[in-house]
This record gives structure tokens, C-alpha cells and sequence, in this order.
């Protein structure tokens, strides 16, 4: 699984909202999802993709946690971080390394500290133990 990354400010610049940095221009938002669906679109081609897809806004979110045996709900977006799991693209391909390589066309290079994540996907419990 390759898990992609935003914060709130993110989804802000690409809804036009006010916020910290400028909005996004037309172009930029359509040349992002341009290239998300043309990376998308080779793992299509080259049946390693297996599923994607984008998560809404942390504005959306709500975080469960239990405190005294009792449900505290928390309404995003969460002042304790800036950063949120925005999506994620799962692919099925030869190896963790092919894994890693695909991963590295999610990162946009013109955007330093930019990264995803990778991670296998695991069948079962068992597979905790290697």
C-alpha cells in the first residue's frame, strides 16, 4: 500500500479556501490530477494496480478514542498535527523493490519534503511474526 500524505492546508489551497499559502491555479489542480491519473493509468495498464483512493478533508474527519471506558470523539482537522493520510493507491506487483519504484512517481520533486509511504499488506496474522 502506498500511503499519500496532505494537511488540512492542502485540501484548503485546492478548494480555493483562504489559508497560509496561495491558491492553486486552475492549471495546477488540473495538471496534479493529471498526473495522478496518468500514474494510475500504467498501473492500469500494467495490472499491478489493484485500488486508489483519495480521502476527504480532515475538516471531515472525526478522531474515536475511549477514556474511561467511555467513546471521546474529537471533529477534525486535529491541532495536534498538520499532516494526514490523504490517500492511498494499493498494488500487487513483483516485489517490494518494484513496490518502492512506483511509490516514487506519487512524489511530486518539485515540492521538497514531499513523500509517501510504503507498506505490504498483510494476509493474516501470521504474517506479523516475519
Amino acid at each position: 500500500m502506498i500511503l499519500l500524505y496532505g494537511s488540512q492546508q492542502d485540501y484548503d489551497v485546492l478548494s480555493g479556501q483562504p489559508g497560509d499559502r496561495p491558491d492553486m491555479t486552475p492549471e495546477q489542480v488540473a495538471a496534479m490530477h493529471a498526473h495522478m491519473e496518468k500514474v494510475h493509468q500504467a498501473l492500469v495498464d500494467s495490472g499491478e494496480l489493484v485500488d486508489a483512493q483519495g480521502l476527504s478533508a480532515p475538516v471531515h474527519a472525526r478522531r474515536v478514542q475511549i477514556d474511561g471506558g467511555l467513546p471521546v470523539v474529537t471533529d477534525g482537522p486535529y491541532p495536534e498535527t498538520q499532516e494526514v493520510l490523504a490517500g492511498y493507491t494499493i498494488v500487487e506487483c513483483a516485489s517490494f523493490d518494484r513496490a518502492t519504484e512506483i511509490a516514487s512517481g506519487f512524489v511530486n520533486p518539485d515540492a521538497p519534503g514531499e513523500y509517501v509511504d510504503v507498506r505490504p499488506v498483510l494476509d493474516g496474522v501470521e504474517d506479523l511474526a516475519g
